[in-house]
């Protein structure tokens, strides 16, 4: 059961207007607290991903289809209680450094790499055009430090 918090975050991203996978990015993010705080462990970061996409599509939000095409019917009804309270016991087994930062990193940089240049050249074009102006302001003097730095 997600917390009243990441739901209520959830839905805020939802009446403004942003995308469901933005939605579904609130639950991940508390399922990656849960992994660091040791309420479970996940054999790896896609795992702890899966996990907080699947609390995401229980609440309602529609993140899309799994790439990989393996969802099935039986994966996404509700578990039993004696299910969920096996499965709770089998990723308390699990590591906690799926959740961890250099974890993430190399996960985001995979999938970014996955997805190619195109694509990665367009979604910095969307962030530098939804940033503002003051916000573009700031990245050029923080880069223009960075060059001065080196």
């Amino acid at each position: 059961m997600p917390e009243k918090k990441t739901v209520e975050r959830a839905r805020k991203d939802a009446r403004a207007g942003k995308a469901s996978t933005t939605q579904a990015g609130e639950y991940v993010r508390e399922e990656m607290r849960h992994i660091r705080e040791g309420k479970h462990g996940a054999r790896n970061t896609k795992q702890a991903i899966a996990i907080g996409l699947s609390k995401a599509r229980r609440a309602g939000v529609k993140p899309g289809p799994n790439p990989s095409g393996k969802t099935t019917k039986a994966t996404s009804r509700k578990p039993s209680a004696k299910r969920s309270r096996a499965i709770r016991g089998v990723l308390k087994r699990e590591a906690r450094s799926a959740a961890s930062r250099p974890a993430l990193s190399r996960q985001s940089h995979a999938r970014a790499r996955a997805r190619g240049k195109q694509s990665l050249r367009k979604a910095a074009a969307k962030a530098a055009h939804t940033k503002g102006a003051a916000g573009r302001r700031r990245a050029a003097r923080k880069a223009a430090r960075t060059r001065a730095a080196a």
